[in-house]
């Protein structure tokens, strides 16, 4: 174990860390001596998370030596989940199911909250749709941290920071954070807020529905970011997505989607032609780098992959396809 010397100012500040309470036994209190384990252990309003873990098994996974960010949910944010997912207490949920829910608070490497950026890391849970691909999570910096989207879209955000550990790091948050699907990485990602207004306009079908279900899944979807919609408007001579008509933008939008496969970026093929929701094809690129060309000829550039959901995995591209009409 890492022998980390504090200074007493150190002590002192470590001691007034909110949401941490600390045992009737003094021998017990708590330094960056203790593992995250142990540090969950030891705080009053960390119990059931401790009691989840210990359910689990994996309190092992967060008392080794390995370098771990945990985001630990408080005991409110416990009751709520189960409440809302109508559960009477934590031993009434599946023991599988609970693992894979702890390990997609936990990522690698000790991550202070100042070393955080906006973008996707890779948890330690898995989603059905991958055995090899760990769930992706989206973390905005823009207003403190928020994960997935926040507790709205079934994320959470930090509300104390950087609770040093001897192997690694927690920051407690106010939600459990659910396994993402495809519609609630695109709603988390303010660089994906265009396609979410194309997917949930009034005419269209319940594309977030259906993007957040399993049924046709595993999803694979080339997703445009706001610059490509931005970038189509101006193509097509129009002023707004509202001017699309209906049929052209469904057709549009099925067709950036694969049905039934979770397609990794290493999977793809150099000339290889993808069938889509919509019926449609395009053909994939790896020559200069990864790159699509639609029914039209028009070619996007791939620019993040393999973004894992629950239930598919986003591939964002800079251009939108189109199908032919």
């Amino acid at each position: 174990m890492k022998k980390v010397f504090l200074t007493r100012a150190a002590i002192f500040a470590l001691a007034l860390l909110p949401l941490v309470s600390c045992s009737d036994d003094d021998s017990n209190s708590m330094s960056d001596d203790n593992t995250i384990a142990e540090i969950v252990d030891d705080t009053a309003n960390l119990s059931m998370l401790e009691d989840a873990l210990e359910r689990t098994g994996l309190e092992a996974t967060l008392d080794g030596n390995t370098d771990l960010t945990l985001f630990a949910p408080t005991n409110q944010a416990f009751t709520a989940f189960l409440e809302a997912q109508g559960f009477a207490n934590l031993n009434a949920v599946p023991v599988a199911t609970l693992k894979e829910i702890l390990l997609n608070h936990v990522i690698s490497g000790e991550n202070m909250s100042t070393s955080l950026t906006t973008g996707y890391v890779k948890t330690m849970a898995k989603g059905s749709a991958s055995s090899t691909n760990t769930l992706s999570m989206f973390i905005n910096t823009s207003n403190g941290v928020t994960l997935n989207g926040g507790a709205t879209n079934g994320g959470a955000k930090v509300t104390s920071a950087d609770m040093m550990a001897s192997n690694g790091v927690i920051h407690v948050v106010d939600n459990v954070i659910d396994l993402p699907t495809i519609a609630s990485h695109a709603m988390a990602n303010p660089n994906f807020s265009v396609l979410v207004q194309a997917l949930t306009r009034n005419d269209q079908p319940d594309f977030a529905g259906i993007l957040s279900g399993t049924q046709n899944s595993p999803f694979t979807v080339f997703a445009p970011v706001n610059a490509a919609f931005t970038s189509l408007l101006t193509e097509l001579s129009l002023t707004g997505l509202s001017q699309i008509p209906q049929a052209t933008l469904e057709s549009t939008l099925k067709y950036h989607v694969v049905a039934g496969q979770n397609v990794l970026a290493a999977s793809l093929m150099d000339n290889m032609s993808v069938t889509t929701f919509q019926g449609g094809n395009f053909t994939v690129n790896l020559e200069g780098g990864a790159s699509i060309t639609d029914a039209n000829g028009r070619v996007s550039n791939v620019l993040t992959t393999d973004v894992q959901a629950s239930n598919g995995v986003i591939h964002a591209i800079d251009k939108v396809l189109l199908p032919q009409m």
